[in-house]
């Protein structure tokens, strides 16, 4: 499937992780529990945080990832930092010869991403976009219950995070975390991975900031009509103007409802309402990067794809040109 790997043939895949947050973490914990991967390196943008974490997870801290993608003895390079360097990280990484797993967006630029996937695939080599929601209780609940509710008609996707005051990080930086609907990539790909194809895209949004670079809050809503004639509505907001969270799905059927508030779910027919488990949350980057593993030791297949991760940026994308404009997007007239 790919080319042949001296550390392959004895079962170990070294390995260089490029972040240090809370993805990171989880990322180093599964790599050190998994007996066929070595994590060789660690690169960080902070030094003492990238120092702490090498400690504490038995490995060796970089000043850069540009020193750690040319290292001969890293397999594999795994991308768990801010939006903004996912693409030239990948492209770094891929052009010396590594496979890649990075978190989700692929890249914050549409073209970019779509460069990305063909030199991949030049290079005969992994690149593995995370997509960890759709291994979730929630996501696997819905799959497993959409066909009760009949032809679905409409969908609402609320995810609301009041934060006072607003922290003063990258996920709040215009430039580092994108897009909100780019940044915050799930949120689409839950849709496209259940209903297809999107025909066209609306979208407002809005920021309050004080400063030109970090945002307070951030509110969008944008509005999908598919091609099989769905109509969904994803809200996103986070910070400071906001006031109460909110994590809500509701999928709206001919034959009934299915309404995910948090974590707790119900399918809503006619004269009953019927609860329905919902998995936990944990342990999912663990078995996103065991899957991964079993890929490139077995051939084993992946639940996601890089080409349906870039659909749905695609569809971010659009989003964002919805609210610059004022426009409504099609997606025929965007990428056919």
């Amino acid at each position: 499937m790919y080319n042949s790997e001296a550390a392959l043939e004895t079962a170990k895949v070294r390995v260089g992780l490029v972040g240090t947050g809370y993805a990171a973490k989880l990322r180093a914990e599964a790599l050190l529990s998994d007996e066929r991967t070595n994590l060789v390196a660690i690169a960080g943008h902070q030094p003492e945080n990238t120092a702490a974490f090498a400690q504490e997870y038995q490995t060796q801290a970089l000043t850069s990832w540009e020193k750690l993608v040319e290292r001969e003895d890293i397999d594999l390079v795994v991308i768990a930092t801010i939006n903004r360097d996912h693409g030239a990280i990948a492209r770094a990484a891929l052009s010396q010869g590594k496979h890649v797993i990075v978190e989700y967006p692929l890249s914050v630029d549409v073209t970019e991403a779509e460069a990305l996937i063909a030199l991949a695939k030049a290079k005969n080599k992994l690149l593995h976009v995370e997509h960890i929601e759709l291994l979730g209780g929630l996501h696997q609940a819905l799959k497993q219950n959409i066909e009760k509710i009949g032809d679905v008609f409409y969908v609402a996707y609320t995810t609301i995070n009041p934060q006072h005051p607003a922290p003063r990080k990258w996920t709040y930086n215009h430039e580092f975390f994108g897009f909100p609907l780019i940044g915050a990539l799930s949120r689409l790909h839950r849709l496209t991975d259940l209903f297809g194809k999107v025909f066209t895209v609306n979208c407002h949004q809005r920021y309050w900031e004080i400063e030109k670079d970090y945002y307070q809050t951030c509110f969008c809503d944008s509005q999908l009509c598919f091609d099989n004639g769905l109509l969904a509505q994803v809200v996103y907001g986070k910070g400071e103007t906001l006031w109460q969270p909110e994590r809500k799905f509701e999928v709206h059927g001919e034959k009934g409802g299915l309404i995910f508030d948090g974590n707790a779910g119900v399918l809503i027919q006619s004269g009953e309402t019927t609860p329905i488990e919902v998995g936990t949350r944990r342990g999912l980057f663990a078995k996103d990067t065991t899957m991964v593993l079993d890929h490139l030791f077995d051939g084993s297949p992946l639940y996601v794809t890089p080409e349906s991760s870039l659909y749905t940026l695609q569809v971010a994308d659009a989003a964002q040109r919805a609210a610059q404009t004022g426009l409504t997007i099609s997606m025929r007239d965007s990428f056919d």
